[in-house]
C-alpha cells in the first residue's frame, strides 16, 4: 500500500471526451468569501483577507483561469508553490524535533480546490458508507455516534466486551504512491480529465524551507501527496476507501485520515477481536 521509497511514474490517461467540470463565476467568488483571513499568504503572496474583500473583483478572472486549467489538466505552477516554515512544539526549544514543519501554500489554489471538491464526480457513490468525512449529510458526530452505538449494542449482550483501536497514522500523505491512487481513483469511476488534473496537482510541486530571511534552493517535489492543500486528505479517503474488515465482529469507522477500529467480543470468541482483518487497499 505505502512505500515510502517508491520510484514508479505514473502516466496521464489518453483523453477522451468526457465530462469536464465547469466553475462559475459565482463558485469561485463563493470560495472566496470563505477564505480563511487568519492563515498567512503562500509564496504568491495573495492573503486570504484580500481574496475575501474583493471576491466579486478578483473572481472573474480567476474563474477563467480555473476553466483553462481543468479541461488541460494543468495547473499553474505559482499555484503549486509551497513554502515550508519551523513552527516551535513548545515554549521550550532545545533541538530541532521541538519544531514541526508547516506548509505555506497558495490560498488561491486552496479557493479553486474547494469548488473541485464539492463537485459532484469526484465522490463516487459506492464510498464506503463508514467514512463520514467529504459527505454533506455526515459529520464527526455521526461517526461518534456510530462507534458508540456499535459498542453499547455488544455490551447489552451478557459475556461481552469491546475493544477499540484509534489509529493516527504517520505522516500518511508523504508515502501514498501516486500511480496507485490514479488507478484507484479511475476504478472508482472518476471522469479521465478530472483524473489528469489530479495528476498534474500530485506531482511538480516547488519547494523551499525558510528560516528568518534565510531561504533554501528550490526542490521540485513528484512524490507525496502536497502538504497544506485542501484534496490531500479528500484523496487519501478515496485511497483507503476499501480498507475494510474481514470479519463481522468487526466494524472500521473513518473520518478522513482518522479511523478507529471496534472489536465486538462475545462469549469470549476472541477469534476476530484480536485479529481485526482489515482488506488493506493495494
Amino acid at each position: 500500500m505505502f512505500e515510502a521509497s517508491n520510484t514508479e511514474t505514473c502516466t496521464r490517461a489518453s483523453a477522451v471526451p468526457d465530462c469536464v467540470i465547469t466553475l462559475s463565476v459565482a463558485d469561485v467568488s463563493k470560495a472566496f468569501k470563505q477564505a480563511n483571513i487568519h492563515k498567512a499568504a503562500g509564496p504568491d503572496k495573495l492573503p486570504g483577507r484580500v481574496l475575501r474583500a474583493c471576491a466579486d473583483q478578483r473572481a472573474s478572472v480567476f474563474t477563467d483561469i480555473f476553466n483553462l486549467s481543468l479541461p488541460e489538466s494543468v495547473i499553474p505552477t505559482c499555484f503549486k508553490q509551497t513554502t515550508i516554515v519551523p513552527v516551535p512544539n513548545n515554549t521550550k526549544l532545545t533541538c530541532i524535533n521541538d519544531y514541526r514543519p508547516k506548509a505555506l501554500t497558495s490560498v488561491a489554489m486552496k479557493s479553486f480546490e474547494k469548488p473541485v471538491m464539492a463537485h459532484n464526480t469526484i465522490i463516487p457513490e459506492t464510498l464506503d458508507p463508514l467514512q463520514f468525512a467529504y459527505h454533506p449529510k455526515k459529520s464527526t458526530d455521526d461517526a461518534i455516534s456510530i462507534a458508540l452505538h456499535t459498542a453499547l449494542s455488544n455490551l447489552d449482550k451478557r459475556n461481552s466486551y469491546v475493544r477499540m483501536l484509534f489509529i493516527d497514522d504517520s505522516s500518511t500523505f508523504n508515502t501514498i504512491v501516486h500511480s496507485k491512487l490514479i488507478t484507484k481513483l479511475r476504478t472508482l469511476g472518476l471522469n479521465t480529465s478530472l483524473g489528469n488534473w489530479i495528476l498534474d496537482f500530485l506531482t511538480g510541486h516547488p519547494q523551499v524551507v525558510r528560516v528568518g530571511n534565510n531561504t533554501s534552493a528550490t526542490l521540485i517535489l513528484n512524490t507525496r501527496e502536497p502538504q497544506g492543500c485542501m484534496l490531500s486528505p479528500l484523496l487519501y479517503s478515496l485511497f483507503t476507501h476499501d480498507c475494510m474488515t474481514k470479519h463481522d465482529s468487526n466494524t472500521i469507522i473513518k473520518f478522513a485520515d482518522d479511523t478507529t477500529v471496534i472489536g465486538l467480543i462475545t462469549n469470549n470468541d476472541e477469534g476476530g477481536g484480536q485479529r481485526p482483518g482489515c482488506v488493506v487497499p493495494g
